[in-house]
């Protein structure tokens, strides 16, 4: 999903182009690479009806291996980036699995990503049968946690256990009592559709809920369906689709007002000849608040490899959350293989007696050489992995969009992702 079609081609071709400098500037490690060497890769949606998350997700990253390096790098040694490769679509599989080959042969010891639950589904066999460590900042798909994945995967979003729940109980709390949903027949749009329309039931609302193909473009018969039982609230569930269905249901005279968006499709639609029709409408969206100071550090790390303007922040946070707690876990194990990160990124994250908190990689490193345990928390929260890599408690923030077609943070909720 991206703003708009131009702008997701100016992006597209700046992020590609820093992807092509991390991929031409030595960063392959060779064969016989020492295990106090950390190398780090990427899977992220370069292209696709996700690549609107790449903005954000390229500033976290950059930001974080910026701050590892000038605190000292892992081990002595500065962090290596093997590359920032494209996840694409899913019609188009073979290009993540091939970007999570090319990391591999690359040496790489953590790779972030994939963005999409489903892009996930067809690398991370391939990562963690490699004992390389995978932290996704936006899978939110329920059935990762059970994956088996030999202990290699964690992420930093919370499951849709958690999403589906807060938002189907903002739309109660809201007073809707008959709500449609419209969702991708993906297992991102199936996961969420199936908590969410649960969590309503329970509440005594009545639900309607209608499948799409993913990339589907023609929306006029799901519509139809979705007004039939004259909803009062309806949920959209998609990627960017939602540009097809939004300005569809304002023609056939749906309050905007009374739409609810999720992740997927939160966007800024200023640009949109339909933005004012979303006045009053609500968004959730993993994550809570970030302060002013951390934004401006995400502005100038984009700006810094890409030259462009940050606008969006969503997953920025977690992504850069996901590439500290992995060094922090590398220098903590004193060995920055896979296998090295996963044996101490679990406890790195849990608070306990006698450990120091810590909120920043420097912060983290002095204490580590200082002989102390750690507990990292980080700007998406106290993460707190479990046994199947999922953080215990997260955060989901509710927007509300305005006239002009922009959306701020209302309230955030503190819940457990796994429950």
């Amino acid at each position: 999903m991206s703003l708009f079609a131009s702008k997701r081609k100016a992006v597209t071709a700046a992020v590609a182009a820093v992807a092509a400098v991390a991929l031409t500037t030595g960063t392959t490690l060779p064969a016989n690479a020492a295990d106090n060497q950390l190398t780090v890769g990427a899977i992220v949606p370069l292209t696709g009806a996700l690549s609107f998350l790449v903005p954000p997700e390229i500033a976290g990253i950059h930001l974080a291996l910026d701050e590892i390096n000038a605190a000292g790098g892992v081990l002595g040694k500065q962090v290596k980036l093997a590359g920032i490769l494209d996840e694409a679509d899913g019609d188009s599989p073979a290009v993540s699995q091939d970007s999570a080959t090319k990391l591999l042969a690359a040496k790489a010891d953590l790779i972030i990503g994939a963005a999409s639950s489903a892009r996930t589904r067809l690398v991370i066999n391939k990562i963690t049968g490699a004992k390389v460590v995978q932290i996704s900042g936006s899978n939110t798909a329920p059935d990762l946690t059970n994956w088996k994945d030999n202990g290699f995967y964690f992420r930093t979003a919370p499951s849709d256990l958690l999403q589906g729940r807060v938002l189907a109980n903002q739309v109660l709390q809201d007073g809707a009592s008959n709500v449609a949903i419209l969702y991708q027949d993906t297992s991102y749009g199936v996961g969420l559709n199936t908590q969410a329309k649960a969590v309503l039931v329970k509440g005594k609302a009545t639900v309607n809920s209608i499948s799409f193909p993913e990339t589907e473009t023609n929306f006029a018969s799901y519509i139809d369906k979705a007004l039939a039982g004259k909803p009062d609230a309806i949920i959209i569930i998609s990627y960017n689709e939602s540009k097809k269905i939004i300005p569809a249901l304002q023609a056939k005279g749906f309050s905007g007002g009374n739409l609810y968006l999720v992740d997927g499709n939160a966007v800024d639609y200023s640009a949109e000849t339909y933005a004012s029709y979303l006045n009053g409408a609500k968004a959730s969206i993993p994550g809570k608040a970030l302060d002013a100071a951390f934004k401006a550090r995400l502005v100038a790390s984009y700006k810094k490899y890409t030259g462009k303007v940050l606008t969006d922040f969503t997953y920025g946070e977690s992504l850069y959350d996901a590439v500290i707690i992995g060094a922090l876990a590398a220098q903590a194990a004193k060995d920055a293989t896979g296998t090295g990160i996963k044996s101490q990124i679990t406890e790195i994250s849990k608070a306990g007696a006698g450990k120091v908190t810590v909120t920043s990689y420097a912060a983290g490193l002095k204490a580590l050489k200082a002989g102390k345990k750690i507990n990292y928390d980080g700007k998406t929260g106290a993460i707190e992995f479990d046994k199947n890599g999922d953080p215990t408690g997260a955060f989901i923030g509710i927007h509300r969009y305005s006239a002009d077609g922009k959306f701020k943070l209302v309230k955030t909720v503190l819940g457990s992702s796994v429950k």
